[in-house]
């Protein structure tokens, strides 16, 4: 299987009950949205990401011969199924949330409306890539938060759970509000700056450090960061400003990647500005976190970027969220799931946002899809008969846009303390009504 070949990319209930969807002849039009239950206790909103890649999934949809050769060899499924398989499509309609947009829990972030077979099939896949760069843009604009306008740089590669993961991570960071990436295939894929220092296996590769920066910055020339905590922090911002005195415009930064941050950057700063480089600012790393670069700035500590990884890349007080995938009409009639502690509100939804009198948003209403509540939709139409309507924005915009939005949140729920969200989602009378009905007909 190759990326262009997603198709099984699936859960295998999604085929055992696409077969049988089959075999009945239940073919008519299926409605599913993907929304989160409930935010984690450490989230008061999330940001959605992820549709330009489920966009280009539904797209690129369908079954291989390698793919239905090994179903066959699983001797579970008709040869009338594979041959449906074989021809197969992703032909439906497809309404989402714009990437960068904040959400709450119950709100759908996006809508397939497809045949359904189909819209059974990508369920596990649309949750997957929707789920990853949803709950990392979610950690990452809490960091862009907490660094109020300073640099920040995904670091998170190496911690990340595989290449996709480090890939998207990259992408969903940038979109959040992140200056850069270290991680290079993103930088190609996703044109997202690209950042980097050196490891101190290059200081220790040398007989002496300074001799070290010195070979570093002439090799790679312009707006070199030289990472100074090897030995002793101190006399590397020394060494590293003589380095920088000698070669003017080469040294860009420094970096601190351990110890005690907020002493070491005071001492650092204090040194480049007696040793006459006011102009090298300092990077800081090292298991770092929202809470941490809050606390650091709080302190007065004169950083002027950090790099964020495991804690960004692994989402780490918060590595998953309550998201779903779950069916709200067939054939043209509501359903509902009422399981305890998993039910579901009924029928194809919209929501809208309302703004204060200053343009804050204020509230935010669920309602039947045509029902009449105000705001401002947020569900937009993103594909029909299974292609994209017209071209998504680019990333930069994407980013612009997600700043923009989460600017107009309500200042307490920006905060990067914890707690639940006291932001209104009003569920709209019509979908209350549906609820009830349909509880009565069982």
């Amino acid at each position: 299987m190759t990326p262009d070949t997603p198709a099984l990319l699936t859960d295998f209930y999604a085929l055992t009950m696409a077969a049988a969807y089959f075999e009945l002849g239940m073919c008519d039009t299926a409605v599913f949205e993907l929304f989160v239950r409930r935010l984690p206790g450490a989230r008061r909103y999330l940001v959605a990401a992820g549709l330009e890649q489920i966009v280009d999934y539904l797209e690129g949809w369908r079954f291989l011969p390698d793919d239905l050769e090994f179903l066959a060899g699983l001797n579970r499924f008709s040869p009338r199924f594979l041959d449906h398989l074989a021809g197969l499509r992703f032909t439906g309609s497809l309404h989402a949330m714009p990437e960068g947009t904040p959400l709450f829990a119950e709100e759908p972030m996006l809508r397939v409306t497809a045949p359904m077979v189909q819209a059974q099939l990508v369920e596990s896949r649309i949750i997957n890539l929707a789920h990853f760069q949803t709950m990392i843009a979610s950690k990452a604009v809490r960091c862009v938060a907490a660094a109020d306008r300073r640099g920040l740089i995904d670091f998170g590669m190496r911690r990340a759970h595989g290449s996709e993961a480090a890939i998207y991570a990259a992408r969903a960071a940038f979109l959040a509000g992140f200056d850069g990436t270290a991680t290079v295939e993103a930088g190609r894929r996703f044109g997202i700056p690209l950042s980097g220092t050196l490891a101190h296996s290059f200081i220790e590769a040398h007989d002496d450090e300074e001799a070290a920066f010195r070979r570093f910055t002439g090799a790679c020339g312009q707006n070199v960061t030289l990472l100074i905590d090897t030995y002793d922090t101190g006399r590397g911002a020394r060494r590293a400003a003589r380095v920088a005195r000698e070669m003017p415009g080469a040294v860009r930064a420094v970096r601190i990647d351990s110890g005690d941050l907020a002493a070491q950057t005071l001492q650092v700063r204090r040194i480049l500005d007696e040793e006459g480089c006011r102009g090298v600012q300092i990077v800081l790393s090292g298991n770092l976190d929202e809470y941490r670069v809050e606390a650091l700035l709080r302190a007065g500590v004169p950083a002027d970027a950090f790099g964020i990884g495991t804690h960004l890349d692994v989402s780490q007080d918060a590595p998953s969220l309550d998201m779903a995938y779950k069916l709200q009409e067939y054939a043209g009639t509501a359903r509902r799931k009422r399981s305890p502690g998993k039910e579901t509100w009924p029928g194809a939804k919209q929501v809208t946002r309302e703004r204060d009198a200053g343009g804050h948003f204020c509230a935010d209403h669920v309602a039947l899809a045509g029902e009449a509540v105000p705001g401002s939709a947020l569900l937009q139409p993103v594909m029909r008969d299974g292609r994209r309507i017209e071209a998504l924005p680019p990333l930069p915009a994407i980013r612009e846009y997600c700043r923009d939005q989460c600017a107009l949140l309500p200042p307490e729920l920006r905060a990067i303390g914890s707690g639940e969200s006291a932001y209104p989602v009003r569920i709209s009378g019509g979908i209350r009504a549906l609820a009830r009905q349909l509880s009565a007909d069982d």
